[in-house]
């Protein structure tokens, strides 16, 4: 019982290493770039000096550079998180889509032309002028 005890400890402790699991993130997609910036501060500083009894202020630019590194992470995105995004992507151009339809609508309704009533009284007279005409051609041949 105490062998296997041990066995088992050993292989939790001895599976995966830390570079087992980098090199994997890596095939994956993960990049870790060190990049660094340099600050350059300067600083005046002054000094009093005492020259034939009187005080002078001397005056001393210093500069100092400060190297600053950081790491930066890309780490690749999931199929979850990539489904998201497209789910999110397609349902904002499918509401843009609605809203032009509306707008349009819209827009068709306000502009559309109304009838034209003169063209509809010259109609009405034809008719008229017309419907007398043949009244009085069918009294005539009588």
């Amino acid at each position: 019982m105490g062998k296997l005890f041990i066995v088992i400890i050993s292989i939790l402790l001895y599976s995966c290493s830390a570079k087992f699991h980098l090199n994997k993130a890596i095939k994956k997609g993960y990049k870790c770039e060190e990049t660094g910036d340099t600050i350059r501060i300067t600083t005046l500083d002054s000094i009093p000096v005492i020259v034939n009894d009187t005080i002078v202020w001397e005056k001393f630019i210093s500069t100092k550079d400060t190297v600053i590194k950081y790491n930066t992470v890309y780490v690749p995105k999931t199929r979850i998180q990539l489904k998201r995004e497209y789910k999110i992507k397609i349902k904002t151009i499918y509401k843009e889509r609605i809203v032009e339809k509306a707008q349009a609508k819209a827009e068709g309704k306000k502009n559309r032309p109304k009838g034209n009533l003169n063209l509809l009284f010259v109609g009405v007279g034809i008719g008229l002028l017309l419907s007398y005409l043949w009244k009085y051609a069918k009294q005539s041949l009588i």
